[in-house]
């Protein structure tokens, strides 16, 4: 009975304007989207809005604009829940994520340790990543040594520079062995000046053998981690499957199968694409490498071989063929301000 009140009431017709016109009531949803309407709009908040339900005439009601704001505020402040909520969500599954490909790389590692699991093994591979870390190495004790070879041979020159101004020295003031002192002063300076000119040849090869190990060799060998790691993975995704394929298969474990299979294919093409990434790194490693210890193994022994040879003429085509440019004097030394 009370419905069906309700229901007459809700469609009855009554004069809504000053004619005497009559209308049928707004719904209350055409109600909410008028103001929604209003909302999105933007009235103007220091007034007083109207909200009109479309009839031509005086709206069904008027809405403070304080209470428009309050919603506006309301509906903000949802909104940065709902976003904050959001990016919590997202972190929690991203540690959750984190956390179960630790478990199964760490457990697939003490597997391979204790020689209970098995892993992929590319041989040739292998062997092309052992010989560049065993090159690295050797190629890091020349580095070692030549470093030790400059200072030195540096050491060694400061000394006949000093030993160039006694005998200058000496040659004014000891009349009697005035050319003796002056031709030993000569001979000094100009060993002097030859072995900077060798000092510049070994700083420029122990440079380029620095670049060599120290970044071109290290970026390769930073891909081959990254390749490590993803092998790793790849293995502990691998025996996961296996060990659920080896189970009972009811519907829970076939979710959980295709949930397998889908992570280990992942696993498998970021293995794929690593491994291919190796392989082309160190084929232009090879290359760059040969290219590079051909042009400064020769500059080495063509510089060392003019210097002892005391060859200045050779030493100096030497430095001008394989464009070493030599700091002036003193460009090492901190300027007067910088003592200060």
């Amino acid at each position: 009975m009370a419905d069906s009140i309700m229901s007459k009431a809700a469609t009855m017709e009554i004069p809504i304007n000053s004619n005497g016109d009559t209308g049928t009531l707004p719904e209350d949803d055409s109600l909410e989207q008028d103001l929604q309407q209003v909302m999105v709009s933007g009235p103007n908040l220091n007034e007083t809005s109207i909200v009109s339900g479309g009839y031509g005439g005086p709206a069904g009601g008027i809405i403070p604009t304080s209470s428009i704001k309050g919603s506006s505020n309301h509906n903000l402040s949802n909104s940065t829940e709902e976003v904050s909520r959001g990016v919590a969500v997202e972190k929690l599954d991203s540690v959750k994520k984190w956390g179960i490909n630790t478990y199964k790389c760490t457990k697939q590692m003490f597997s391979e340790r204790f020689g209970r699991g098995s892993r992929t093994v590319d041989l040739e591979l292998e062997a092309q990543i052992d010989l560049l870390r065993d090159t690295k190495s050797k190629y890091e004790n020349i580095l070692r040594l030549a470093t030790a070879l400059i200072t030195h041979f540096q050491s060694m020159v400061e000394t006949q520079q000093a030993l160039g101004d006694t005998f200058t020295d000496l040659s004014q003031k000891s009349p009697e062995l005035q050319d003796e002192f002056g031709y030993n002063a000569e001979t000094q300076k100009l060993l002097c000046k030859n072995g900077e000119a060798l000092l510049g040849a070994i700083s420029f090869f122990v440079s380029s053998i620095d670049t060599l190990v120290n970044k071109t060799m290290d970026d390769t060998l930073m891909t081959i981690r990254h390749y490590e790691n993803a092998r790793l993975e790849f293995d502990a995704y691998r025996s996961d499957m296996e060990e659920l394929s080896l189970g009972p298969r009811d519907a829970a474990t076939m979710v959980r199968i295709d949930m397998a299979q889908h992570d280990y294919q992942i696993h498998r093409d970021k293995f794929e694409r690593l491994r291919s990434d190796v392989t082309i790194k160190l084929k232009f490693l090879e290359e760059n490498k040969v290219k590079v210890m051909h042009k400064q193994l020769l500059l080495f022994h063509n510089a060392i071989s003019a210097y002892f040879a005391g060859n200045q003429q050779q030493l100096e085509q030497t430095l001008i063929q394989f464009n070493v440019k030599l700091k002036p004097p003193g460009s090492d030394k901190p300027s007067w301000l910088e003592e200060q």
